[in-house]
């Protein structure tokens, strides 16, 4: 763990020494971003941590990864904040009712993979035309590191050992239900409106829409 630094992914990705298991916390991230390059807001008390993980031959669909990080966030959360009924929103969200309250981003690079993390323990961020929430307890980033560690090796693990059908199952019990009206956004300019029908074995997202399923891989979901 460290006081400040710009990005635990680019950091953890460009160190040559890491390896599978290895983690990196910052107390202060000052460089974060999320997904499509968007700035994440550092917030003393919250967390910001990264994991690396090396792909093998006999692994899962890489992309199905998400589901592990998910699913170890809200297992850790379950357990730091237990009154807070949190769930799972495609591709990598954690959230309170509308609002966020965490959010995963994965990088890669050959057959490595660095697991970002950012949790609002403390406090929300205010980001415009989005809300967002915080767990509201006094668990620290210090205390939350490890527990969200051993929850991510633990289904690490379980997610080699399983059919990929059976972790997505897993990964659905958590998430919002099936029918939840979605819009998703492929781009600035370019948005789908439809209905959440669950995901594929290797993590993509399930789009019902004028009768038909649209198989959606990448892009940003709101809950309509």
């Amino acid at each position: 763990m460290v006081e400040r630094l710009s990005s635990t992914n680019s950091a953890l990705l460009s160190d040559d020494a890491a390896v599978e298991g290895d983690w990196l916390v910052a107390l202060r991230q000052e460089g974060g971003k999320g997904r499509q390059g968007r700035p994440w807001q550092s917030i003393d008390g919250n967390f910001t941590g990264s994991t690396l993980v090396e792909l093998r031959p006999t692994d899962p669909p890489a992309p199905s990864l998400t589901l592990v990080a998910g699913l170890a966030l809200i297992e850790a959360v379950d357990v730091a904040a237990p009154a807070i009924a949190a769930s799972l929103k495609w591709p990598n969200d954690l959230m309170l009712a509308e609002a966020k309250l965490a959010g995963i981003l994965l990088e890669r690079s050959g057959d490595r993979i660095v697991v970002g993390f950012g949790a609002n323990l403390a406090r929300a961020p205010e980001i415009q035309g989005r809300k967002t929430a915080a767990l509201g307890t006094e668990f620290s980033p210090q205390a939350f590191a490890p527990l969200l560690a051993g929850k991510f090796a633990q289904l690490l693990t379980a997610w080699r050992a399983s059919e990929p059908a059976q972790f997505a199952q897993a990964w659905m019990a958590r998430a919002h239900p099936i029918g939840t009206p979605l819009e998703v956004h492929s781009s600035p300019s370019e948005r789908v409106s439809g209905t959440f029908d669950g995901i594929e074995p290797d993590g993509a997202m399930r789009l019902k829409r004028d009768g038909m399923i649209d198989i959606i891989r990448a892009g940003d979901v709101t809950l309509a």
